[in-house]
């Protein structure tokens, strides 16, 4: 699934171009655009860099469609608005999470390395390992270095892996809901998007 992030000028309306493996291409509204690392690629980097399949960027590549995304072109799949209704009830909960784990990396680049492990510590329902933080903060400071650096009417393209999908929960059992860990311990706002049933 590629997905463009568009740099417009400060306090203009953004939106992201999604175009998913279907075929299937959405706008999705991202509120007023600022020199800051939007909320959607905040979520969108943490959850790549985590490699979270059943986030908010995964229930879009599976078929998930939120309020806040218009329809531009390409053939919907039968049943789309059903599919997505359903993957949303299976998901919620995974949603919020990611909701969850997406403010808490962005709170924790705000600060110093060193003080990642007091961070973790100090979070009633930290879902995160230190090194997955670690990991989610560094990937932040590099976009917002490259958002910083895009000039008026810039594009940003990214490419989500089609296997970082959901699927239906019957489907993989016991797998959704926790970020993949990294190799090195395996061997490897505004513009929140709301549920939707269409």
């Amino acid at each position: 699934m590629r997905v463009t992030f568009i740099r417009f000028a400060d306090h203009e309306w953004g939106y992201v171009v999604i175009a998913r493996d279907d075929g299937v291409v959405y706008r999705m509204n991202t509120g007023p655009i600022t020199g800051e690392t939007p909320h959607d690629l905040v979520h969108y980097t943490v959850e790549d860099a985590l490699r979270i399949p059943d986030g908010i960027w995964g229930s879009i590549a599976g078929g998930v469609v939120f309020r806040s995304m218009t329809h531009v072109c390409g053939r919907r799949p039968p049943h789309a608005a059903e599919r997505s209704k359903e993957l949303i009830r299976e998901h919620r909960d995974l949603l919020q999470r990611a909701e969850l784990i997406g403010g808490l990396c962005e709170r924790a680049a705000e600060l110093p390395e060193a003080e990642l492990a007091r961070f973790a510590a100090k979070e009633p329902f930290q879902p995160l390992t230190v090194e997955q933080l670690a990991t989610a903060t560094a990937a932040l400071r590099a976009v917002a270095e490259r958002w910083a650096g895009l000039a008026v009417g810039d594009r940003l393209e990214l490419e989500w892996p089609r296997h970082r999908a959901v699927r239906p929960s019957a489907a993989t059992p016991g797998r959704t809901g926790r970020p993949e860990r990294s190799r090195s311990r395996q061997g490897r706002s505004s513009g929140r998007p709301t549920p939707s049933a269409t």
